[in-house]
């Protein structure tokens, strides 16, 4: 019996004195709420220190910010659905709808932010600046989650245009539009196919583009190709070239219904900037060489904001 009111009042007394060493900590934070307690633990036989205690305890509290707690890895949805559509039967040009995941766009995004210069383009074999191109750009690692998400992807995309083992995704890039600036015409394959860098004996050149929107917060800023045909004319009726676009908008509400690509008035085919949606065409002929018919351009941009992921798969070939 006596060990059993030893063990109560030990219990209580181990209680009092826990109480009052966390008094001074928690009377900084919740001062109002904690003179109730004060009072009740004044009246007991264990004496409160009269000095403040030592820092180190605030270490219980929870400094985590919202945003540092919830943050989480990035994850890639290898099942992410997309539709495709045949634009251009010659040249070869796919409209493919939500190409790109949300999520995907926010860690393109933030990987690219800090890498963004002056747009260059290559000319005589060497990297230059240039008023035809006055947007910015920037280079993605591959190594990146989100980078290498969006090229298997692509890779995927692609069948048994890559041969594994031999041709290659290539390097991707984004590209940033801001108000009047643009990419006049232009073709992405080069004239003459450029030497590995792998130490190999061989030449590659870019059989094929896709040119994905990321941000699409602007007014114009088309992509124009200038010598494209649809498959299909418009109707004498005017009726958009592509009705199921619409229809899509419709579902979501939007007031202001636009065809996701038109007749351009000085010829070809023009796609305004949507974003998830991504445009690929194929740049090469059979035998290798370019084909002009690719060219297209960044028409000029109103206002706002328009970013792009360009992603060029390589084709090699022995060198001779």
């Amino acid at each position: 019996m006596f060990g059993l009111i030893f063990t109560k009042a030990a219990g209580l007394v181990a209680w009092t004195v826990l109480v009052a060493l966390s008094v001074p900590y928690l009377s900084e934070t919740f001062a109002p709420q904690i003179s109730s307690i004060t009072s009740f633990i004044s009246g007991l036989p264990v004496p409160l220190p009269d000095h403040p205690l030592a820092k180190p305890l605030k270490f219980f509290r929870n400094t985590t910010t919202c945003t540092e707690e919830h943050q989480k890895p990035f994850f890639c949805d290898v099942s992410h659905p997309y539709k495709t559509e045949l634009v251009s039967l010659d040249p070869l040009i796919i409209y493919i709808h939500n190409f790109i995941t949300r999520s995907e766009i926010t860690s393109l995004l933030g990987t690219a932010e800090p890498r963004f210069k002056a747009s260059v383009v290559t000319k005589h074999g060497r990297q230059q600046q240039t008023q035809d191109r006055t947007s910015s750009s920037a280079g993605l690692p591959r190594d990146d989650p989100a980078v290498k998400c969006v090229l298997n992807r692509a890779r995927g995309f692609m069948g048994t245009m890559l041969r594994d083992g031999w041709d290659e995704m290539g390097p991707p890039q984004l590209v940033r539009y801001r108000a009047g600036q643009r990419f006049n015409v232009h073709h992405d394959w080069f004239d003459r196919p450029l030497l590995a860098n792998d130490g190999s004996d061989r030449v590659w050149n870019r059989v094929a583009s896709f040119f994905a929107i990321l941000q699409d917060n602007c007014t114009k800023g088309e992509t124009h190709f200038p010598h494209a045909k649809p498959i299909i004319s418009p109707s004498p009726w005017n009726e958009p070239m592509w009705r199921g676009g619409l229809e899509d908008q419709k579902l979501k509400n939007v007031t202001d219904l636009k065809p996701l690509w038109r007749e351009h008035e000085d010829g070809g085919l023009a796609f305004r900037p949507v974003a998830g949606n991504a445009i690929f065409w194929v740049n090469l002929h059979a035998n290798g060489t370019g084909d002009k018919r690719t060219n297209h351009a960044g028409l000029p941009l109103g206002d706002g904001l328009k970013t792009a992921m360009n992603i060029w798969p390589r084709r090699y070939w022995p060198y001779e």
